[in-house]
């Protein structure tokens, strides 16, 4: 994450499938968007004990610990105006093993593994992050941190605008990670068909203490 939100600023995002990842990065390029090289990121998504996936995410606390580059960092967000819409607060931990100890003491139930590769870039003062998700396929997200007096959804209208003017072909998604991987697990489950979509395996990986 580009910009540290303060305690009362909201960070918004707007998230997209990419069918052709290079004609998006290309199309970035044109904009003066450099993205970083990428950098694999490994996250454990938890939630509150009595909270599932299909239940309301909007007022609910969520928490994540993510290992990146050897770097350990925990997050946790609650949902404002949607799913992308979040006050979020986050920190470098040194042991991660022990904050997931930790979680585990407080309540909190691990849900969701999520392992990505991501690029990161500037345009006109808003983040942008180009994934590789395992199980996935490609996205771009792009985000603003902003106070808590602006609308998330007025926000991510601008966010759309701008991801409509490179002219490449996306699909906006208004569900997180954590929740696309657990609706695609579930629906192998259910129907016990093998995976044929991109990337690897939707097979829920185990959890990343």
């Amino acid at each position: 994450m580009t910009h540290e939100p303060a305690n009362n600023d909201h960070e918004v995002e707007a998230k997209y499938r990419v069918d052709d990842l290079q004609r998006l990065i290309t199309a970035l390029a044109r904009r003066q968007v450099v993205l970083t090289e990428p950098s694999v990121q490994d996250d454990q998504a938890y939630a509150p004990a009595g909270w599932s996936y299909g239940m309301s995410k909007v007022g609910v606390p969520f928490a994540r610990l993510r290992t990146q580059e050897g770097r350990h960092l925990f997050t946790v967000k609650k949902p404002i105006d949607n799913e992308m819409a979040c006050l979020e607060h986050e920190c470098v931990i040194l042991d991660r093993d022990a904050m997931h100890a930790a979680l585990a003491t407080m309540g909190w139930v691990p849900t969701v593994r999520i392992v990505k590769q991501r690029r990161v870039g500037d345009w006109d003062g808003a983040t942008v992050c180009v994934d590789v998700v395992d199980g996935l396929g490609a996205f771009v997200e792009v985000e603003r941190v902003v106070s808590s007096q602006h609308s998330g959804e007025q926000v991510q209208h601008g966010l759309d605008a701008m991801i409509r003017s490179l002219g490449v072909p996306v699909r906006r998604v208004v569900d997180t990670y954590d929740t696309l991987i657990w609706n695609l697990t579930s629906a192998a489950v259910r129907t016990s068909a093998p995976f044929r979509g991109g990337g690897s395996s939707p097979r829920m990986l185990p959890p990343r203490l």
